[in-house]
């Protein structure tokens, strides 16, 4: 038998940087720029134009394409969310906000916002907790006075990778959670 060798995988330090930022709950969203210049839309899970739409956002993306293409070259991730999309966020217009806080939160199109950022600093659980508490009890920052946020996204800067810790029924897997409400 012939294998190929397989090396173990390098591990990220647990103390080390992390970004907390307030998860919105709308629908995920990407805006992908091609290096000759190709505009694409994309849901979550796939392309998408204005007359194959999500919540209106590919209408919405081809009519900012100058000031979105601003972004340049590569896939930009984000959050298109507020009227009529899962919470609302009691708004009366939806918003595309951007997820990488560390690249756009200083300059980006003005059409777009940014995910707000709660926390930024070396890894630690109370600080987390802090962050959902200050949620809980004052509210989302990304919709000022909207008292209903989801949670926080945990992003450890070392590992490359995001972890969502959301208010209520955490413990329980999003498939299950539609399950146990009332």
């Amino acid at each position: 038998m012939s294998l190929d060798f397989e090396a173990f995988p390098k591990m990220a330090r647990l103390s080390r940087e992390i970004i907390i930022t307030e998860k919105i709950d709308g629908t995920n969203a990407q805006i992908c720029i091609g290096e000759n210049g190709e505009f694409l839309v994309g849901s979550r899970k796939r392309w998408i134009t204005p007359e194959d739409d999500n919540y209106g956002f590919a209408r919405w993306a081809h009519e900012n394409k100058d000031d979105l293409m601003t972004l340049g070259h590569g896939r930009h991730f984000g959050e298109w969310w507020g009227q009529g999309i899962q919470r609302r966020y009691d708004m009366d217009r939806k918003a595309f906000s951007l997820f990488n806080v560390s690249r756009w939160a200083a300059e980006r199109p003005e059409c777009c916002d940014v995910v707000p950022i709660l926390y930024r600093g070396d890894f630690s659980q109370s600080n987390i907790e802090l962050c959902l508490d200050g949620l809980k009890q004052l509210g989302s920052l990304a919709s000022p006075g909207f008292m209903n946020p989801e949670g926080v996204i945990v992003f450890h800067t070392a590992a490359n990778i995001g972890f969502k810790k959301t208010i209520h029924k955490d413990e329980i897997p999003k498939s299950l959670a539609a399950l146990t409400q009332p």
